[in-house]
């Protein structure tokens, strides 16, 4: 197999993958409480699965967030999150947020 035939064979499998897990979410969701305490831990799973992704871009950043410094990204991170609140958990302006100081603040910094 060449190059381009595994990626194009990854990209199909991981989209399997993702649209199977989701096909069946969709149909046992119904059947699922939300107050149950299984939707509870993998509530609490997802968020704390989250929060450690997170955690780890800020502090042990791989490829080009690595070249900023930790400052400039934890300053980003606490200024997008005021943002998400003051703008009533609106997703978008902090995102488009993000990425602008973050490449400002490289370039001055």
């Amino acid at each position: 197999m060449e190059n381009h035939d595994l990626i194009l064979f990854a990209i199909i499998v991981t989209s399997l993958a993702t649209f199977i897990s989701r096909f069946l979410g969709a149909i046992t969701s119904e059947k699922v409480s939300v107050q149950s305490k299984a939707f509870q831990w993998f509530n609490c799973v997802a968020y704390s699965t989250l929060a450690a992704l997170l955690g780890r871009m800020i502090i042990f950043p791989a490829g080009v967030l690595s070249g900023s410094d930790l400052l400039i990204r934890l300053f980003v991170l606490i200024s997008c999150i005021l943002i998400f609140i003051l703008t009533k958990k609106n997703l978008v302006i902090p995102t488009i947020f993000s990425a602008v100081m973050l490449s400002v603040l490289n370039n001055l910094i």
